[in-house]
């Protein structure tokens, strides 16, 4: 009797497990209470904090678990954009300019001595400088924590700024008019849009090293790698064009959209994976804010919330074993039949590029699961059917000279 107890504790405990890391390998809506807009997510430490239209900011000390309302002497609430800079974290409200707490919330104070403009969008910060990006009245510049602002506006032809961000000694503003640069503080700003003339609305920006990364609102993600001299569209995969907002860490990429869920790239967007397992049908309508921080991706969504997924899980290709395989080969996905999800495993041989694709009984693309240079190992990678109709669908590994396909049923 006591061996059958200990058994079945054990078993309790196991499956407790599994369904713990089962849930965390997708997407899983926290538990903000908040059913608006999140504009915008930041971190300081251990705790995230989330900037909402009309609740003010919330803040979370463990992942995303519990959450409380952080609005002492926030007297607008409606806030589209925080920063972090030091200990101190600023929310830049619509209408209300910029306040500051150095106490993680517990309190804030309106500092807005010579902010004109007072609908602040976005922040970035580099060491002692903050620059508040606003609608209507361009960019302004802190040296002292946002006591104080000065206009940084000349050159700046176009002063309804969404987006900021710093790549060494070079500030960017994405604006209603395309993208600007300036390279002394804001002192005197160039548009720098070669080959981004097929868009002017610049929701969001990120940088990677040399690379910088700008969002646009109908034309996908437009890649410069010299400083914004020259851009180049970097949409292969990225079904929804709307990239509304951007993160990224190392040469990993997300690109959150309206209307398509979250993308993500390996390759400085030269191709695109959608990621979206875990929201089903039910995917947001808008991803307003992504953030990367202690070991998850959290995304504030469109009048559903925050989620987060582990970041490690996330990135995609999960590696199963390093040990060199004898040969390639992809395995029969499982579970099959699926509704919506599955998974693939496969074998890499040797050092060299694989291409998995995903395609319908017309032999149409639908989805490309992996298409990176991979290292000897056995891999597992998911798939999410939830966009597609009930039927059979064929996946295909092309590595080197080998190639295989088989088959997968959707059951819904």
């Amino acid at each position: 009797m006591k061996k059958l107890i200990y058994f079945l504790a054990a078993f309790i405990i196991l499956n407790t497990s599994f369904f713990s890391t089962k849930t965390q390998a997708q997407w899983v809506q926290t538990n903000l209470s908040y059913s608006g807009v999140v504009y915008s997510l930041a971190a300081v430490g251990t705790n995230i904090f989330a900037a909402t239209h009309g609740g003010g900011v919330y803040l979370s000390s463990n992942n995303g678990n519990n959450w409380i309302v952080v609005n002492n002497g926030l007297t607008n609430q409606d806030v589209p954009s925080l920063a972090v800079s030091g200990a101190n974290i600023l929310a830049g409200t619509a209408g209300g300019g910029v306040f500051l707490s150095t106490n993680n919330g517990g309190n804030w104070t309106e500092v807005n001595n010579g902010l004109t403009s007072q609908y602040v969008t976005s922040f970035a910060v580099s060491g002692a400088n903050i620059f508040a990006g606003t609608l209507g009245g361009g960019v302004f510049l802190s040296t002292n924590n946002g006591t104080s602002w000065t206009a940084v506006i000349n050159g700046l032809t176009n002063t309804n700024v969404r987006a900021l961000a710093i790549s060494g000694t070079n500030i960017f503003a994405g604006t209603d008019g395309g993208v600007f640069l300036s390279a002394n503080n804001g002192t005197i700003w160039a548009a720098v849009n070669n080959g981004l003339l097929t868009t002017q609305y610049i929701y969001s920006l990120a940088v990677s090293g040399n690379n910088i990364f700008a969002g646009t609102n109908g034309n996908g993600v437009f890649l410069s790698s010299n400083n914004g001299a020259n851009w180049t569209a970097v949409n292969n995969g990225l079904t929804n064009l709307n990239a509304w907002s951007l993160a990224v860490s190392g040469t990993n990429i997300f690109a959150g959209t309206y209307g398509g869920g979250i993308f993500f790239s390996t390759n400085s967007g030269t191709n695109w994976l959608r990621k979206n397992q875990g929201f089903g049908t039910n995917i947001p309508t808008a991803f307003m804010s992504l953030l990367i921080t202690n070991g998850y991706i959290y995304a504030g969504t469109m009048n559903q919330s925050v989620w987060r997924r582990l970041y490690s899980e996330a990135i995609g290709i999960q590696i199963i074993s390093t040990e060199t395989p004898s040969a390639y080969s992809i395995s029969q996905n499982y579970p099959n039949p699926f509704n919506p999800t599955t998974n693939i495993k496969f074998n890499v041989a040797k050092k060299g590029d694989v291409k998995i694709i995903v395609f319908d009984m017309m032999g149409r693309e639908i989805e490309t699961l992996v298409n990176d240079k991979l290292q000897p190992g056995t891999y597992e990678t998911p798939f999410d059917g939830s966009m597609l109709n009930s039927g059979v669908y064929f996946y295909k590994i092309t590595a080197g000279n080998f190639s295989e396909t088989k088959k997968m049923t959707l059951i819904k």
